[in-house]
């Protein structure tokens, strides 16, 4: 009856807790520990409840734990019979995805070879966890298909956070390929929202680009935001043989390869913001012939910096699409060449390719 009502107990406290033993075997664990940690197993070692992504059988042992500031904790905390607390930095499974968390915990040594372990801030640990939920759910609203119409496209999105700002979207109209690339203001979170805001808003249904872009920007006006507050756009709809396409403030040209070279196609308008009360937005049309490759990019492509704070630029774009053959060609090649030039990321890094 007394194990019955102590389970109820720790069960009940707010504070996630979980007891080892010297092996780094669990013990015992609370809701609000697991709540923390709902990947992880129901028993076994540490690695195991926490959904280590490491190698979780060899948890505990010398050679599994070298370098791992959880087991570390726990060790230190059995060696010196003190209370210890670490900064912890753990890669944890999610499904088929891994992701990093961070959070801090305390090990109090109870006596009889067993160390209860105390995460002090599970409130940014759930965070964690709820920023990777909806680095999922930003994945899903990524195209999922390699055809539009009758055309095959590539692309890429590399979000410099766990939530990123760039939109890209691709779709058929009456068998035309459509493709739209977005560049919402700042980073992160916010970001995220926006963007997550122009994939529901964008009209897919309308007759033309600079059409799909005015409806945009009615409905982002409805919102009444800030200043600071802006979306650009590229948008294009591919006919038989030729491409219509629209502009609002996005000043990375498309880039379209020909036979006779690349063009870099610019069309001059406001971004999708609350600065103009009746913004206007136009089409234009360019032809193109069979083997020709569309690409949209944003400003996070020509805009990386490399460790001497050198962007990559327009031409190295236009080089790597000078030497490639296809769409899904440049697009590999682009980011094999964007990893070359730089190691982290300062922004969103988008791009579209097509086979036209």
């Amino acid at each position: 009856m007394t194990d019955k009502y102590l389970r109820r107990v720790i069960d009940n406290v707010k504070t996630a807790v979980i007891v080892c033993d010297q092996n780094l075997k669990t013990v015992l664990y609370n809701r609000a520990f697991k709540t923390l940690f709902p990947s992880g197993g129901q028993k076994g070692k540490l690695g195991v409840i926490t959904s280590c992504a490491e190698n979780v059988k060899k948890c505990g042992d010398a050679d599994g734990c070298r370098g791992c500031a959880l087991s570390g904790a726990f060790e230190d905390a059995f060696l010196s019979n003190k209370e210890v607390s670490r900064r912890i930095f753990q890669k944890v499974k999610s499904g088929d995805s891994v992701h990093e968390v961070a959070y801090s915990i305390t090990v109090t040594p109870l006596g009889g070879g067993l160390c209860m372990g105390t995460v002090d801030d599970a409130f940014e640990l759930e965070i964690s966890r709820e920023l990777q939920t909806a680095k999922n759910i930003q994945q899903r609203l990524l195209p999922v298909g390699k055809w539009a119409g009758s055309k095959k496209y590539s692309y890429m999105y590399v979000p410099c956070r766990e939530i990123g700002g760039d939109l890209p979207d691709v779709y058929t109209v009456d068998n035309d390929a459509c493709g739209v690339i977005a560049d919402v203001s700042g980073k992160g979170i916010s970001a995220g929202m926006l963007s997550a805001f122009v994939k529901a808003a964008y009209d897919k249904k309308a007759a033309s680009p600079s059409l799909a872009i005015s409806n945009l920007s009615a409905k982002f006006r409805e919102l009444n935001l800030d200043e600071r507050n802006y979306v650009t756009v590229a948008a294009v709809r591919i006919g038989e043989q030729h491409i219509t396409y629209s502009m609002a403030g996005h000043n990375v040209p498309l880039l379209l390869k020909t036979g006779n070279g690349i063009t870099r196609i610019m069309l001059n308008s406001p971004p999708v913001s609350g600065w103009f009360d009746n913004p206007s937005y136009f089409d234009d049309t360019i032809p193109y012939r069979h083997g020709d490759i569309l690409v949209l990019l944003t400003d996070g492509v020509t805009e990386c910096k490399n460790d001497r704070g050198e962007m990559f630029g327009e031409d190295k774009v236009v080089r790597t699409l000078s030497y490639s053959r296809t769409a899904d060609d440049f697009i590999k090649n682009l980011e094999k060449n964007l990893k070359t030039f730089s190691k982290d990321l300062n922004d969103d890094i988008t791009a579209i390719a097509f086979d036209l």
